[in-house]
């Protein structure tokens, strides 16, 4: 990306096509997810690489629990579907009306889960976030903290500002824009993805065309199919915070770590019962040098995904968030793996998933 987000000057982009023609070595690279992440897990953990999208397939318990799915070499799927026989007493600060202070935003990560309140009440559609950790969440894009900006890499400090914005343009048309939570395509984030990065760009394509556990729109893009859910209001909640540092090749890495809480309730005629979809993401983009990685301007090149869903589905791979609702489940079945609170931001995502190890379902403490 040019300063400022200005295109590429016609001197620089001849002497790419001349030099790339000509193998150069000073030619600008075609950005590769899998290339950057052989790279990180070589450099932090050491032994031998996993292949790109690789997964073990997981082992299927009854439609309920979370499930481990290999990507891009390290990102993982983990999905926690609600043990309804545990719902009585999980839900935690916000009080009964949901009206306690808003937290301060989130500049670091908290060293503690947030507190139980074991009297609190569940949601109803006028109080959605009711008797949840996020009812003192601040609404959308409000709930995601941005850094200070400062001249890092080959970036001036306001080109790094625009990166963080664009960043946060990119959650938002990703994870919060209205169209897109009810099934549409998300054209606007898909736009902010390098066309170049071609890895991604062809598990873009499968995702969106044919949905697999291997090809899962889900990692990326908060979906619902809009003839079965509606969401409750138009308020999502969220809490997370945007970080970066210096990249390879003078790049700006940035990381985004983002809880996003969607109050729904079934589409059919007078449903009146809420249930809540937690997803954590974290994100890691580069924003790259045009001099080094062939990009297009505005854009940057995806390192890696993981993504944490609570009450989404789990062996379900339609390209929808598929939640249940406490009416419509039989005996609880928990499953196979450590229980885990959707509102714990304590833990790192490698920490959640490391603890998640191969085992396919486990149980969420609170919605």
């Amino acid at each position: 990306m040019g300063k400022g987000g200005e295109s590429i000057p016609d001197e620089e982009w001849e002497r790419f096509l001349r030099e790339a023609g000509a193998g150069g070595k000073d030619a600008p690279e075609e950005p590769s997810a899998r290339a950057r992440m052989v790279t990180r897990r070589l450099q932090e953990e050491g032994g031998p690489p996993q292949p790109w999208r690789s997964h073990q397939p997981p082992r299927r318990r009854g439609g309920k629990g979370w499930y481990v799915v290999g990507l891009l070499a390290l990102a993982a799927v983990l999905v926690v579907a609600l043990d309804p026989g545990r719902v009585t007493g999980w839900f935690t600060d916000g009080g009964a009306d949901g009206g306690s202070a808003p937290l301060a935003a989130e500049s670091e990560r908290p060293d503690q889960p947030p507190p139980t309140d074991p009297v609190a009440q569940g949601p109803t559609l006028d109080e959605p976030f009711r008797g949840s950790p996020a009812a003192q969440w601040a609404d959308g894009t409000a709930g995601i903290s941005l850094p200070e900006a400062r001249a890092t890499g080959w970036m001036d400090k306001e080109q790094v500002a625009q990166a963080l914005q664009q960043t946060r343009d990119f959650l938002a048309a990703s994870s919060l824009e209205t169209g897109v939570l009810r099934g549409d395509r998300p054209t606007e984030a898909l736009s902010l993805i390098n066309p170049h990065q071609q890895d991604v760009q062809d598990y873009l394509t499968a995702a969106f065309d044919t949905p697999s556990q291997e090809n899962n729109p889900l990692l990326l893009f908060s979906r619902f199919e809009d003839t079965e859910i509606e969401l409750v209001g138009d308020v999502i909640k969220t809490r997370g915070s945007i970080t970066y540092r210096e990249g390879d090749s003078g790049a700006v890495e940035v990381t985004t770590d983002v809880t996003y809480v969607y109050p729904v309730t079934r589409a059919a005629e007078g449903s009146d019962e809420v249930a809540r979809t937690i997803v954590r993401r974290e994100i890691i983009m580069s924003w790259d040098d045009p001099v080094k990685i062939v990009i297009e301007p505005g854009t940057f090149s995806l390192v890696s995904y993981m993504v944490d869903t609570t009450n989404g589905g789990c062996d379900t791979f339609t390209g929808y968030l598929t939640p249940e609702f406490d009416s419509e489940l039989a005996q609880p079945s928990p499953g196979d793996g450590p229980a885990v609170d959707p509102y714990d931001r304590s833990e790192s995502m490698d920490t959640r998933i490391a603890e998640a190890g191969d085992a396919e379902c486990g149980t969420a403490t609170r919605s």
